[in-house]
């Protein structure tokens, strides 16, 4: 019988590789803790009405890519594909608009149906700021230094430029939008059976098409600046202000566009060239309709979302886990002692390897594989001593050290 595999687009996370993630998850937490965030957790899994609602039942999303499923009592269910419409329903569930602004943030797995590719997986991992209930333009500043903080400290901030664009308000993206409709359908030839397909439920995502016939098309489309009413263009100049009073460096990219009908304002991603064509790690935008769509009242909203997954191909090796404490008994009287000894080592905040069978010389191999830091060696001699041999495994210096000051000496190999 073949041994069992993996499903496609998912991976298993080793130690080595966890610690990457885990890296990551656990340094942007502590960067949103100091900007005043907290944490959310939302169930994996929604009513399929929860994504289908917000995100567009036409959409790619939706429709080729959310796993759902009928559960025993016939309810559809879907695996959440994305943070935002979760947690957006989270805080209408839970009566939160009564407590706005929120400040959340998350993180944890997302499952989509897609071809798998480097840095991307059909189980994948995420984390996400969302900030409800800030109108002003200050939120989305906050929003994204609150990302760029997160990159710098991960190491990666140098390594990505901020692309940003402005989708304007309800006025501007509906002149834009027609604009655009009579543009594109006046080359309706030219562009790509999905392209084709946007051009009535959403030709705002053409903009975004990789097919290079789409692009060429793209090239002589309407800019969204001729389109802005006063109030949008001042919002977005005010957003680029709070971005150069912190220094935060930005490319205006006029293409860049969420094309759902709830965002608005401010776009954004921060993109690498080191992880080839899938160079977007951190991405977001405002989304001031989103509460609304999903049967709350009309709230403000802006937010960003990260792979894990591609973060974590960029940060350098994160330190390592602290080495361990080897303890080696020798004899049956010594390994009841050094099980009562290791219990107390750990609840004293040692990290404590204690193998389970072998002689002196497998003990220590196994020492050595792990890369403890020390080995306490207790056989019957040390027994009767009341002592351990204490042997420093990086210069292979040994002595006899009294078990009542065990701790006390270890300590530098904390």
């Amino acid at each position: 019988m073949p041994a069992l595999q993996p499903v496609r687009g998912t991976q298993d996370l080793l130690p080595a590789e966890q610690r990457r993630h885990r890296f990551v998850a656990d340094t942007a937490r502590t960067i949103a803790e100091r900007y005043g965030y907290g944490e959310i957790a939302t169930p994996i899994f929604e009513f399929t009405e929860v994504f289908a609602r917000p995100i567009g039942e036409t959409t790619d999303i939706v429709q080729k890519e959310m796993y759902t499923f009928h559960d025993r009592g016939g309810e559809e269910i879907t695996l959440r594909p994305e943070y935002t419409a979760g947690i957006v329903r989270a805080v209408i569930s839970n009566g939160l608009t009564q407590s706005l602004p929120l400040k959340l943030f998350a993180s944890g797995p997302m499952f989509r149906y897609e071809r798998p590719q480097k840095g991307r997986f059909r189980q994948f991992h995420q984390i996400d700021v969302e900030l409800l209930g800030v109108a002003q333009p200050l939120g989305d500043v906050e929003v994204i230094a609150l990302g760029a903080e997160i990159l710098a400290a991960l190491g990666v901030r140098e390594r990505t430029i901020l692309h940003i664009n402005t989708l304007g308000d309800g006025p501007s993206r509906s002149a834009y939008r027609l604009a655009l409709v009579n543009y594109y359908r006046d080359r309706a030839g030219e562009l790509s059976d999905d392209s084709r397909q946007r051009l009535e439920r959403n030709p705002l995502r053409i903009l975004d098409s990789k097919d290079e016939g789409d692009k060429r098309v793209n090239d002589g489309a309407p800019t969204f600046a001729k389109f802005l009413t006063a109030e949008a263009r001042d919002f977005f100049a005010a957003v680029l202000t709070g971005l150069d009073r912190l220094e935060i460096a930005y490319r205006l990219s006029p293409r860049l566009v969420r094309g759902l009908d709830y965002y608005c304002h401010t776009a954004f991603e921060f993109v690498t060239t080191d992880l080839g064509a899938q160079g977007t790690v951190l991405g977001g935008g405002r989304y001031d309709g989103l509460m609304g769509v999903m049967g709350g009242p009309e709230t403000p909203g802006v937010g960003w979302a990260a792979g894990i997954e591609r973060l974590a191909l960029l940060v350098a090796e994160p330190p390592a886990p602290r080495r361990a404490i080897a303890l080696v008994p020798l004899g049956e009287a010594a390994e009841a002692a050094a099980l009562r000894l290791a219990q107390s080592l750990r609840r004293a905040g040692f990290a404590v390897d204690l193998g389970y069978a072998g002689n002196l010389r497998r003990r220590l191999a196994r020492a050595d594989k792990v890369k403890a830091r020390a080995a306490v060696i207790i056989g019957d001699n040390e027994l009767a001593k009341n002592v351990a041999a204490l042997r420093d495994l990086d210069t292979g210096e040994q002595t006899d050290v009294p078990l009542a000051v065990l701790e006390e000496r270890l300590a530098p190999f904390r």
